[in-house]
């Protein structure tokens, strides 16, 4: 045990009333830990009283409701004790106690590398689990010599904006959008919110006491906004400038950033190294395959450039898709429409999520702010529920005669599970039910969260779910295989460009190779960070760094910014300007990667998901652990570059 750590939370000061309506709303589990850190007594988590790891769809993680009754009553003791003064926090866990309780709460015993992995997750007496090596000992002048542009300030831009000061390596950041966001400055669609607990979708060492479980865009906005206001980020980025171009300069061993602003000027930037964080998900994918499309007379935009302007009250309204921003807009649009026709290409499963549009409870806020290390292992029940907890579902077994229907026993558990759930949605209407319950195995597109808010609103009597191939786009609506429709509207929920990684830029690298060119429509990407001919450009949320059931994207965002400042810190040891991952590193890389998406749902199966590229294949997704993209990035292998010098 060490000397105990006491965060940063309120005083207890509620009345006993409050205290035990708060307690109401607490996840067991995470109170339970909290227990042993104001009692010092791991004898709480050595009882009968045990959360499952088959947690899939309960909350409290299988315990029951006397025993949940047995620990609130128990809380209430030991927290009236704590308002009053009369307990103090015991010497915080370490060593094989710590390991006890994060077996507890995981439901099952945590083996070798997964120890210190989960150990820095919880982060438990506040340190930075993805801190970057220190650049104190580099001299001033030489860090100065050596700017960085960081391409985007979405979510991975400003990350790498606030490591990079801390650092003291100058950088500038160019914006094409008036403000910080990116994805949640972009996207404005009536309806639009995160779809991973927002409790794990913040940074690491910025937490917030999150109004709903699942917060929506506005929310987001302003969370990413504030982050970047505390840290100083806004005045180092350069809004409304698009790079156009970058150049890679032998002689000067630096790229050159073509730059045009919002007024149409241009001018040009020459940075050392350059972090492109433009995202998967920033270009629309508009449906120019269709014939006719361009012809409609009336309205038409997509989801992520939304059309405030347009009143769609009493109008007809088509839809074309049913992926995640639509699932998300059609409810709100249904409330306003006369008619609204969705038209849908292959239905999405649909996850229970009871919460999905609910507010966190005033007593769970209360317990956020107010209990010893509840929050902290309330988060980090929530990463692991997310994250490592679900992989072995999606799995393919090579015994496994299910596809195209499941790729694994677990796999086709959990079809027979979402079945039930879409099935009872459909409240007995078999020809809904044919058309929204998905033939492929779950985890092959992607899961959307669901709390019957979209079923509820394909029941409504003004939509219509149409299956019917589209054969052309007209200027009065759409025809399809077997009839005609008229419109007012028409909203594009197409999804995005995610293939075209680093797109519409130009990358000219080493001997005058163009990336796009190299890559020949098979984006691919060491870790996906950085790519041979191509030195000192990294990117974030790069080729196959997606996560499909494991996790939230910010933990590989933070992974990748520590791994490149652990570049930039190698090329100052090693007194070099540049580096250059090598080709065969590269290219044996990306051969396990290949292997392992196939063993994957998505990689099993054909279903289209925008998950691959027009080859078929996999480009976005990571097919591994959590716990292994931690290790990769924890810091670069000097063996795996060409370090270049001038």
């Amino acid at each position: 045990m060490a000397e105990a750590e006491v965060e940063a939370i309120e005083p207890v000061t509620a009345d006993d009333e409050t205290l035990w309506r708060a307690l109401q709303e607490a996840h067991v589990p995470s109170l339970m830990c909290a227990l042993v850190h104001l009692t010092g007594d791991l004898s709480i988590l050595r009882g009968d009283i045990r959360p499952s790891a088959e947690f899939f769809g309960d909350p409290q993680a299988g315990i029951t409701e006397p025993q949940q009754r047995e620990i609130r009553q128990k809380a209430f003791d030991v927290l009236r004790e704590w308002r009053d003064g009369r307990r103090s926090l015991a010497p915080a866990p370490t060593g094989e106690a710590l390991k006890e309780m994060i077996d507890f709460i995981v439901g099952q015993p945590v083996q070798g590398d997964y120890v210190e992995f989960l150990q820095q997750e919880l982060a438990l007496h506040g340190e930075d689990p993805f801190a970057p090596p220190s650049f104190d000992d580099v001299p001033k002048e030489r860090k100065q010599a050596f700017p960085v542009a960081v391409i985007g300030a979405g979510m991975s831009g400003i990350l790498a904006a606030i490591r990079l000061e801390e650092a003291g390596i100058p950088h500038v950041v160019f914006e094409k959008n008036a403000g910080v966001g990116g994805t949640w400055f972009e996207n404005t669609y009536p309806g639009c919110r995160v779809d991973s607990p927002n409790h794990t979708y913040s940074y690491s060492f910025a937490p917030k006491d999150w109004p709903q479980h699942f917060s929506a865009q506005e929310v987001l906005h302003q969370y990413f906004d504030a982050t970047a206001t505390v840290h100083d980020v806004k005045q180092r980025v350069r809004f409304e400038t698009e790079v156009e171009r970058l150049v890679w300069d032998e002689s000067a061993c630096a790229w050159t950033l073509h730059l045009r602003r919002a007024d149409g000027s241009r001018e040009t930037f020459q940075a050392r190294a350059v972090i492109a964080a433009v995202g998967q998900l920033n270009r629309p994918r508009y449906p120019e395959e269709i014939d006719g499309y361009g012809s409609f007379a009336g309205p038409a935009f997509h989801s992520a450039r939304w059309q405030h302007d347009v009143d769609l009250t009493g109008k007809r309204v088509g839809v074309i898709g049913t992926g995640a921003s639509a699932f998300q807009f059609i409810p709100r649009v249904a409330e306003q429409a006369k008619s609204l026709t969705v038209f849908q290409r292959t239905p999405p499963w649909m996850s229970p999520t009871p919460e999905y549009h609910q507010a966190v409870p005033e007593g769970k806020h209360w317990l956020l702010n107010h209990v010893p290390y509840y929050g902290k292992w309330f988060r980090f029940w929530m990463f692991w529920m997310t994250s490592e907890g679900l992989l072995s579902m999606v799995s393919v077994d090579p015994d496994w005669d299910g596809l195209p229907r499941s790729v694994s026993a677990a796999n086709d558990q959990l079809r027979e599970m979402l079945t039930a759930y879409m099935r009872e949605l459909c409240g007995g209407d078999e020809e809904l039910a044919r058309k929204v319950i998905p033939q492929y195995p779950p985890g092959a597109k992607r899961m959307l969260r669901d709390d019957g808010t979209y079923m509820r609103a394909l029941q409504r009597d003004n939509v219509e779910l149409v299956t019917d191939p589209i054969r052309r786009i007209t200027p009065q609506g759409i025809e399809t295989e077997t009839g005609s429709y008229e419109f007012d509207v028409l909203i594009y929920g197409t999804g995005f460009q995610a293939s075209r990684f680093l797109a519409p830029m130009d990358v000219i690298g080493r001997g005058g190779v163009e990336i796009h060119a190299q890559w020949s429509g098979d984006p691919r990407a060491y870790l996906g960070i950085t790519v041979p001919n191509f030195p000192n450009l990294f990117m974030c949320y790069g080729p196959n760094t997606n996560i499909v059931v494991n996790g939230s994207i910010i933990f590989f965002s933070e992974c990748e910014v520590r791994y490149i400042l652990g570049c930039l810190r190698l090329l100052f040891d090693r007194k070099a300007d540049a580096l250059d991952v090598k080709r065969e590193v590269h290219d044996a890389y990306n051969e396990q990667i290949d292997a392992a998406n196939a063993r994957m749902a998505w990689g099993a199966s054909d279903v289209n998901a925008w998950y691959k590229n027009e080859k078929g294949r996999v480009t976005q997704n990571w097919p591994y652990t959590l716990l292994e993209f931690w290790q990769r990035t924890r810091r670069p292998n000097p063996e795996d570059f060409e370090l270049i010098r001038r």
